[in-house]
């Protein structure tokens, strides 16, 4: 059964070891349904997902994300694409958010995946035959954990959060 928001929210991990192991495909397609229903600026959704099965494909990407080859290991990789001619000003933090729509998705239902910023972008362009107006704005591999990281220490609410004004006691 899936984890409730709050739950996959709090149990979520930077995984880097995966089981070789696939996706069901209605699980493959209820993370990028998830995707899909992110918010975005005046609901333009300015994004596509490139989702990269293909074993030869995930090495060659891995190797483009700073030589993270730890990344091919998952059943799928998937590429956050931005459009700007679509909102040039909002498209990349809409993608932000739906990815991470889609990561949150993928830990519900018992994934593990890791937000991947370190990567070559003309090189993964390229690899993934991505126009030259468009722009990556993030990867991630989805797989079956292999091990479950442990929560990496967080900063206290007081360092974070403010009530009615900036430095303010919440």
């Amino acid at each position: 059964m899936p984890l409730d928001t709050v739950t996959a929210i709090m149990e979520r991990r930077s995984v880097r070891k995966y089981e070789d192991k696939p996706i069901p495909e209605a699980d493959l397609h209820a993370v990028i349904e998830a995707g899909r229903q992110a918010p975005s600026a005046a609901n333009r959704q300015p994004w596509h997902f490139v989702v990269v099965k293909d074993d030869g494909q995930k090495h060659s990407v891995a190797e483009a994300c700073a030589g993270q080859k730890w990344m091919a290991d998952a059943a799928v990789i998937i590429a956050g694409v931005a459009k700007p001619t679509v909102n040039e000003k909002w498209c990349s933090v809409d993608v932000a958010i739906a990815m991470q729509n889609m990561i949150l998705a993928a830990t519900s239902l018992g994934y593990g995946t890791c937000w991947i910023g370190a990567f070559d972008p003309d090189r993964v362009k390229e690899l993934l035959e991505i126009p030259d107006d468009l722009h990556v704005v993030a990867l991630t591999p989805v797989g079956v954990p292999a091990d479950q990281p442990e929560q990496r220490p967080r900063q206290p609410l007081s360092q974070f959060a403010s009530l009615d004004r900036y430095g303010q006691k919440l």
